[in-house]
C-alpha cells in the first residue's frame, strides 16, 4: 500500500517564516484535516531539510494536527549565519518558541530525526510548559554532561562510529571545500549521502572515517529513497547555501555544553513529557546500544523499532507512521502516559 506523501512545492505545505532573534526562520505550515486537535513541530537533521517529513506531514495531518516543519539554519531558505551559536540546540530551541508564539499555539508536540532528534530533546527541557509531547526517530536522549566532552574524546572512547564527525565538523572545511558550489559534487554527495553505491564499487562513506572525498568526481547510482522530482528538488535547496551551513552542526559540541550549563538544573535531569523513541535497527551510527538507559531519564517513555536504515523517514514510511501514529492516538490523545 502506497504512502501519501508531499510532493515538492505541494499546496498543502505553506512557506511561511518568522523574525525570532534577528534571523528569519522558514518553515512549512501543513493545516490540520478537519477540527485542529493540536500542533506539531517537526525538525529535521543532516543532509536533509523540512521536506524531509514528506511522508509523516500527511498522516499527522489525518489526525488532527498542524504540522510546523521547521527549516533548520543552515539550509534552504533559512540559509547560513555568520553566528556559529545560531546552529546549537539553544538557538533552534528559542526559535521553536518565536514561531510557536507568532502562530498563537500555547503547546505543542515535537518531533525530531538525527540532529533534530537531539535538539527536540532540548526544546522539551528548554520549554517544559511549551512542549507536551516529545517524539525522536534514529537519535536517543542523551544527558546533559557536567564536564566537557570532546568529539575526539568520543571518538576514541565509546562511540568509534562517530568519527564522520571530525571531518564534517573539520577546521579545514573538508566537505564543503571538497563539494563546493559545483551542481554535480553537490548531486553526488547527495546521492551517496542518501544510499546511493558509487559504480565502481567500495562505500561512499563510513561511520568511522566520513566521505572518500574522491569518489565526488565519480558516478554514484540514483538513492532509491527519493524519485526523480524530490531529488531535483533537494539538489536546488542545497544550492541555495551550500554545505558550510549543515557543516558548522559539527561544529558546535562546545557551544551546546556550554548553553546546557545555563539550563535549570531541575530541566537537566532528564524528559518529563511523555515521549515516543523510534530506533532504526540498521542505523549504523546511531545504534542501539547508544540507547540503552534512556528510561532512566525519561520516565514516562515509549519506544518502537522499524527494520530501517537511518532514512527511516523514507525508508519504512508506513511502519514509522504507524508507531507515531498509535502512540498518538493512544498517549496524545488518550492520555496515557506511555503505551
Amino acid at each position: 500500500m502506497s504512502v501519501d506523501k508531499l510532493r515538492p512545492n505541494d499546496p498543502r505545505a505553506k512557506k511561511a517564516s518568522v523574525e525570532v532573534n534577528g534571523h528569519r526562520w522558514y518553515y512549512l505550515d501543513a493545516a490540520a484535516k478537519g477540527q485542529q486537535k493540536g500542533v506539531v513541530f517537526l525538525i529535521h537533521g543532516f543532509p536533509d531539510q523540512a521536506f524531509g517529513w514528506r511522508y509523516q506531514i500527511p498522516m499527522l495531518n489525518s489526525l488532527g494536527l498542524r504540522c510546523i516543519a521547521l527549516q533548520c539554519m543552515g539550509y534552504g531558505d533559512t540559509g547560513n549565519s555568520p553566528n556559529l551559536r545560531n546552529y546549537g540546540f539553544k538557538a533552534h530551541a528559542d526559535a521553536v518558541a518565536g514561531i510557536a508564539k507568532a502562530i498563537g499555539a500555547h503547546q505543542i508536540i515535537i518531533g525530531g530525526h538525527d540532529w533534530g532528534g537531539a535538539v527536540i530533546f532540548r526544546v522539551a527541557q528548554w520549554y517544559p510548559r511549551l512542549v507536551t509531547h516529545v517524539f525522536s526517530v534514529c537519535t536517543p536522549f542523551f544527558r546533559v554532561n557536567d564536564s566537557y566532552v570532546s568529539v575526539e574524546q568520543m571518538v576514541q572512547g565509546p562511540v568509534p562510529q562517530f568519527g564522520y564527525q571530525l571531518q564534517f565538523g573539520s577546521e579545514d572545511f573538508k566537505v564543503e571545500r571538497a563539494v563546493g558550489d559545483d551542481e554535480g559534487r553537490m548531486r553526488t554527495f547527495l546521492k551517496g549521502m542518501y544510499g546511493g553505491r558509487p559504480r565502481g564499487g567500495g562505500k561512499f562513506m563510513t561511520p568511522e572515517r566520513g566521505i572518500d572525498l574522491g569518489l565526488l568526481e565519480d558516478e554514484v547510482a540514483m538513492t532509491p529513497l527519493l524519485d526523480e522530482e524530490e531529488f531535483e528538488y533537494t539538489v536546488k535547496e542545497y544550492m541555495k547555501n551550500g554545505l558550510e551551513g549543515p557543516c558548522n552542526w559539527y561544529r558546535t559540541r562546545k557551544i551546546n555544553f556550554e548553553d546546557d550549563m545555563h539550563m535549570p538544573a531541575e530541566q537537566k535531569k532528564g524528559i518529563q513529557q511523555p515521549t515516543l523513541f523510534i530506533q532504526a535497527l540498521r542505523d549504523n551510527v546511531l545504534t542501539p546500544d547508544l540507547a540503552k538507559g534512556m528510561d532512566k531519564a525519561i520516565p514516562n517513555l515509549t519506544t518502537g523499532e522499524v527494520e530501517a536504515t537511518h532514512w527511516a523517514l523514507w525508508h519504512t514510511p508506513q511502519e514509522t507512521n504507524d508507531i507515531i501514529k498509535r502512540w498518538i492516538e493512544g498517549v496524545v490523545f488518550g492520555g496515557k502516559s506511555k503505551l
